[in-house]
């Protein structure tokens, strides 16, 4: 216990500033400690927020405790976005300023508005891991920041639209790479795409298919070198790509 003083607190002997100053002075062991002494229900949820803002927990006519109005959520949410997991219905600006906090938050809000979730986005693409069902709004806003976003929306059995996929490989043509890996095939503007961002990205799409004339020859057009790829693939470039390539500086082909 803490001294007699502290005893204090049970018989109403004790001003609400002191309380507050004696919260303030404990730690957050001694502080949990402290609430279990007081003549409260237990709800540890909301029991929780009240220490995390060291205020004294209200308590209606029942002694049951009450939750925290949308004033006190907002400063709980914004001192640590994660302690959105315990407060219940949160509306949508305590959803949002938990996220604007910490994107990981959104784990914790059931069925978050395409608003909140674009928010996550905002504040870093891959937090899209965190969200359960990304609209495509989300998913292009997400590859439009950083184009292997595009793995977790893959990981999440969603097949992204042609859009999506476009967006991901004009920002990282490599990104290519998890569409194929998911037995994808790309559209041929799709790979147009990836090849003009990053030629290498040929080396992807080989694995996968055999790219069209047109492909190769953006690919090589780019950077002649990768001719060979493509025939180390097994595949026989036309001669109109292996011109192109010893127009680029290799003879050999």
């Amino acid at each position: 216990m803490y001294s007699s003083d502290n005893n204090n607190l049970h018989d109403g002997k004790i001003e609400a500033n002191q309380i507050l100053n004696l919260i303030e002075s404990l730690g957050d062991e001694k502080l949990t400690a402290f609430f279990k002494q007081m003549d409260y229900p237990e709800d540890e949820k909301i029991l929780y927020l009240y220490k995390k803002l060291r205020i004294i927990p209200k308590y209606d006519q029942n002694n049951k405790i009450l939750p925290l109005n949308e004033t006190d959520q907002l400063a709980a949410v914004n001192k640590d976005g994660t302690v959105i997991k315990y407060i219940t219905n949160p509306s949508e600006d305590v959803q949002l300023a938990a996220v604007n906090k910490s994107g990981t938050a959104i784990v914790y809000i059931k069925n978050p508005s395409e608003k909140v979730q674009l928010a996550v986005i905002n504040k870093i693409c891959y937090n899209i891991e965190y969200i359960k069902n990304p609209s495509e709004k989300v998913q292009l806003a997400a590859v439009n920041k950083g184009g292997d976003a595009i793995d977790y929306i893959i990981k999440k059995d969603i097949i992204p639209s042609e859009d999506v996929q476009l967006a991901a490989v004009n920002e990282d043509g490599l990104a290519i790479y998890y569409i194929i890996k998911k037995g994808i095939i790309p559209s041929e503007d799709v790979q147009l795409a990836a090849v003009n961002k990053n030629p290498n990205a040929i080396y992807h799409i080989i694995n996968g298919i055999i790219p069209s004339e047109d492909v190769q020859l953006a690919a090589v057009n780019k950077n002649g070198f990768v001719i060979y790829d493509i025939i180390e693939k097994g595949i026989t470039p036309s001669e109109k790509v292996k011109q192109l390539a010893r127009e680029k500086g290799i003879k050999d082909v």
